[in-house]
C-alpha cells in the first residue's frame, strides 16, 4: 500500500512487515546497515523490515544477518543485490512521517522505534564482542530512520547529515527523559539503531552544509525530533504523559514498585501489598511529587556528572525530602551516607511512607 510520495518523486509503500522506498532515479545513500550499507549510488530501493515473531523477539532463519536481509528483500520482490535494508522489532503501522520545507528544500524523516527494552546511553557497559565474525548474528535496530533530503550533496555532507540526524534523535530522547536500561543515565538511543540518509543527485539544489548553522541542519533537527517522538509514542506509549510519573523518573536508578514495597514492609510489618500498591499508584502522578522527584533526580545527575559537589547535593536533597515530608506531616527520612544507594534509599523510603497514608494523599500536596 502506498502511504506517501516524497518531494523527489519516490514512493513510500507499507505492508504488514515492511516499509519500502522505491527510487525513480539514482540516489545517493549513506546507510549504517551492514547489508549493502555504507555509501552507495547504485541502489534501487531501501526498506525497513519487521523481523518480530509473535513473542516480540527477532529470529533469523538464515546463517547470518546479511543472508537474512537478502531473503527478506527477495520476499518483498526487491533485487537483493541493489537494495539496502534495516531490521527492527517495531511495527510498521507505527511509522511516523514528518516533513519540513525551506524555499525549494524539502526534508522528510520516516521513523519506527521503541526503546523501552533496548534504550541505552553511549558508554554504558556492553557485552558483545566478536571481532572474528564478519557476518555474525546482528540484533535488529530499534530506532530506524530514513532521512530523505531533496537536494544534491557530496558524500562528506551526507556524513555530516548523519551526525545531525543522530544528535536530533538523542535530543528527542533527552526531552522525553528516557532512561537507559543499562546504567543510571539518560538514554541517547538504543544499542542497535540504524539510519539511512538519502539525497537526490538530480536536484538543481546543491548543498554542502548540514550542520546546526545551516538551514538544512535545522530542518533535519526538526523533522527527526518530531518523528522520533511520535514513533516512540505510537510503538510503546512513551510520551510526556507517560513520563509524568515519579516512578518513571526513578526507573533508571533501579527504583521500582517492588523496591518501595520492601521499604514499606520492613518499617510497617504490613502484609497487604495490594492496598499498598493501589495507594502508591494513586500517588505516582501527583503533580508536586513528580516535580520534587524530578528535582531530586536531576541533583543526582549533576552530582554524577561532576557539576555539583557531594555536600551541595546532600544538603539540597535533604531539603527536598523535608519539604515533601512537611506537607504530609510525616517524619523526614535522612540521607544516610554519600553513596548513590543512600540517596535512593532516602527518597524511596519517603515514597513508601507517603503511600502508607490514606487514599486522600492524592490531593494533599
Amino acid at each position: 500500500m502506498k502511504i506517501y510520495e516524497l518531494a523527489n518523486g519516490d514512493s513510500v509503500y507499507r505492508s504488514e512487515k515492511s516499509i519500502i522506498i522505491r527510487f525513480k532515479e539514482s540516489r545517493k545513500v549513506l546507510s549504517t546497515s551492514i547489508y549493502n550499507g555504507g555509501y552507495q549510488e547504485q541502489l534501487t530501493a531501501v526498506f525497513n523490515y519487521d523481523c518480530a515473531v509473535p513473542n516480540g523477539s527477532c529470529t533469523w532463519r538464515a546463517a547470518n544477518y546479511d543472508e537474512y536481509m537478502r531473503q527478506a528483500a527477495a520476499g518483498l520482490d526487491l533485487a537483493p543485490d541493489t537494495v539496502s535494508g534495516m531490521a527492527t522489532a517495531a511495527a510498521m503501522d507505527n511509522v511516523a512521517i514528518h516533513t519540513a520545507c525551506y524555499q525549494s528544500l524539502q526534508v522528510t524523516a520516516l521513523v519506527t522505534g521503541g526503546i523501552e527494552e533496548n534504550g541505552g546511553r553511549v558508554g554504558d557497559p556492553a557485552t558483545y564482542f566478536e571481532p572474528a565474525e564478519r557476518n555474525t548474528l546482528y540484533k535488529p535496530g530499534t530506532i530506524n530512520i530514513f532521512l530523505v533530503i531533496d537536494a544534491d550533496m557530496p558524500p562528506a555532507s551526507l556524513v555530516r547529515a548523519l551526525v545531525t540526524c543522530t544528535e536530533a534523535k538523542t535530543a528527542a530522547l533527552q526531552e522525553l527523559m528516557a532512561g537507559s536500561n543499562y546504567s543510571t543515565g539518560l538514554a541517547t538511543g538504543s544499542g542497535t539503531d540504524q539510519t539511512m540518509i538519502i539525497a537526490n543527485p538530480h536536484s538543481p539544489l546543491y548543498l554542502e552544509s548540514a550542520g546546526k548553522h545551516a538551514k538544512l541542519g535545522e530542518l533535519i533537527g526538526c523533522v527527526v525530533k518530531q518523528a522520533v517522538k511520535e514513533a516512540l509514542q505510537r510503538q510503546t506509549g512513551l510520551s510526556p504523559t507517560l513520563q509524568y510519573s515519579s516512578l518513571r523518573r526513578l526507573k533508571r536508578f533501579g527504583v521500582r514498585e517492588e523496591t518501595l514495597w520492601d521499604f514499606y514492609r520492613q518499617e510497617s510489618g504490613d502484609s497487604d501489598q495490594v492496598r499498598f500498591l493501589q495507594r502508591l499508584r494513586c500517588l505516582d502522578a501527583n503533580s508536586r511529587l513528580v516535580t520534587y522527584t524530578s528535582l531530586y533526580v536531576h541533583l543526582l545527575d549533576q552530582w554524577l556528572w561532576g557539576l555539583l559537589n557531594p555536600e551541595e547535593v546532600r544538603r539540597t536533597g535533604q531539603e527536598l525530602i523535608e519539604q515533601v515530608s512537611s506537607r504530609f506531616g510525616i517524619g523526614a527520612p535522612q540521607i544516610g551516607g554519600g553513596k548513590l544507594e543512600d540517596y535512593l534509599t532516602a527518597w524511596g523510603r519517603l515514597l513508601a511512607m507517603l503511600a502508607s497514608k490514606t487514599m486522600t494523599v492524592k490531593n494533599s500536596l
